[in-house]
């Protein structure tokens, strides 16, 4: 990898969250200037690499894998990305909405992201406050129907009622399974499995 390849591969990945330099810097705790254009070269012209410490910090704070910031590096990342369905959370809960594998079938809008392979995958636009601080309403998440999911994922649920939730999985068995919310406002939802229609993994969000 070059200089320039690894600092264009760190403002991709800004980008893939809707952040600058700066602000990915600061999600990863580290000082706003550490990825400024400033940083990356000395007074005497010499090139500044970032530190692989403050990589891995970037890549957890943007949810990212060492794979995928491979793949920016070598520039594999279009700038156009894919199209994919994107849903609101009220007409999610529609009738007939989403066919048998919790994919839409009435989605009319979409939105493009970069570097999501052929996955079948959609957007959902969050709403209402059950997990902030990490989404908050507006916010868009991708969502992978039929991928497996275990305990502690971030999930989109539809129940049986109507009802689309974004929440991370808890307890699961054969007869119930717990949902908990991200704000410690709202308590824990113990939903009988019988009336659980789907359960869809958060593969990637953009805030």
């Amino acid at each position: 990898m070059s200089h320039v390849d690894i600092w264009r591969a760190i403002d991709a990945l800004a980008a893939r969250r809707s952040m600058t330099a700066s602000g990915l810097a600061r999600a990863a705790g580290l000082d706003p200037t550490t990825f400024n254009k400033s940083k990356r070269q000395s007074a005497d012209g010499k090139a500044r690499w970032p530190s692989s410490e403050s990589i891995s910090r970037a890549l957890a704070a943007a949810e990212t894998s060492w794979d995928e910031f491979a793949a920016l590096l070598a520039g594999r990342a279009g700038a156009a990305g894919r199209a994919i369905p994107i849903v609101g959370m009220a007409r999610a809960g529609a009738d007939g909405f989403f066919d048998e594998n919790g994919f839409p079938v009435g989605a009319d809008e979409t939105v493009r992201f970069p570097n999501l392979g052929e996955e079948p995958v959609y957007a959902l636009e969050i709403a209402g406050d059950s997990m902030e601080p990490t989404y908050r309403a507006g916010d868009v998440v991708i969502v992978q129907p039929g991928s497996a999911v275990r305990r502690g994922d971030r999930v989109v649920v539809k129940t049986r009622a109507g009802e689309v939730m974004a929440k991370v999985l808890g307890r699961r068995n054969e007869q119930t399974v717990e949902l908990l919310s991200l704000n410690p406002a709202h308590a824990p939802r113990e939903l009988a499995a019988a009336d659980v229609e789907w359960i869809a993994r958060i593969v990637w969000a953009s805030q």
